[in-house]
């Protein structure tokens, strides 16, 4: 039976746009410290709710929790607890289901005009938390953008810079100006962010890159962003711009490849 104290904790975090893991004993064999139905909660910062027994089986169960959440994965796992790493006297074995639960994805969207806009009316489509930055007012209003999760208005670089990103957060920069792209971009191209594009032609960016470089960014982050922006897919309307770059972004996201369905 599940422990709904755990449960609960576990959702507050998600909320919260934390990662966590619940780890539930399935099996157990021999002497062990907990029964069939154990449950610990396990947040990515490696906060613990509940217990699967203490002492050397809970710390390996914790590394192990925190490593699935990094990689995303949910998978059952057997622990002989006289293996090296757990070494208890009670010797017993366990099986150990840890499942993972991610909170949604993060789309930031920065800029508000009209590429942005119908990027926005996109994702809303899909099972992003939207966040857009804007330092137009006209431009950044719940009237505008009624779903999405968060409308940040002032100085965006400033903005960016002290929003949280992880590696759940995938960020499209569509200013209105070249200035306002390459300031968007030097404060988040050091972030932990999944995903990094900028709207521009081949001249734009490679003058972006340039200046970015003259600054002291390193090159090899700056070739890990999508600028040009987008699949080669689109007529050049807003419309299809935003199609192509959210088709991008799924390609990314989703760990997908250049594959008709129909030759698959």
């Amino acid at each position: 039976m599940a422990d709904l104290f755990v449960m609960k904790k576990v959702l507050e975090e998600v909320e919260k746009g934390k990662e966590a893991a619940i780890a539930t004993i399935t099996k157990a064999k021999g002497s062990t410290p907990r029964g069939i139905g154990a449950t610990m909660a396990v947040i990515e910062d490696s906060t613990t709710y509940g217990t699967v027994g203490g002492g050397s089986l809970e710390k390996k169960v914790i590394e192990l929790c925190c490593e699935a959440i990094k990689e995303g994965n949910s998978y059952s796992i057997t622990l002989p607890l006289h293996e090296e790493g757990i070494e208890m006297i009670c010797g017993g074995e366990v099986d150990v289901f840890i499942d993972v639960y991610k909170g949604k994805s993060k789309l930031f969207i920065v800029g508000g005009g009209h590429v942005g806009h119908a990027i926005y009316e996109l994702a809303s489509l899909l099972d992003f938390n939207i966040v857009i930055f804007e330092d137009r007012e006209e431009f950044l209003n719940k009237d505008r953008f009624p779903l999405a999760h968060d409308l940040v208005h002032g100085n965006i670089k400033e903005r960016l810079e002290n929003y949280p990103i992880d590696n759940n957060t995938y960020i499209v920069i569509v200013t209105r100006g070249h200035k306002y792209d390459q300031e968007s971009l030097e404060a988040v191209v050091n972030s932990s962010a999944k995903y990094i594009g900028v709207m521009g032609s081949k001249k734009k960016v490679i003058t972006m890159m340039e200046n970015l470089e003259d600054k002291g960014i390193d090159r090899e982050r700056l070739n890990k962003v999508y600028s040009p922006i987008g699949l080669k897919i689109d007529d050049g309307t807003p419309a299809e711009i935003a199609f192509s770059i959210i088709a991008e972004i799924l390609l990314i996201k989703n760990n997908g490849g250049f594959l008709h369905l129909k030759d698959s």
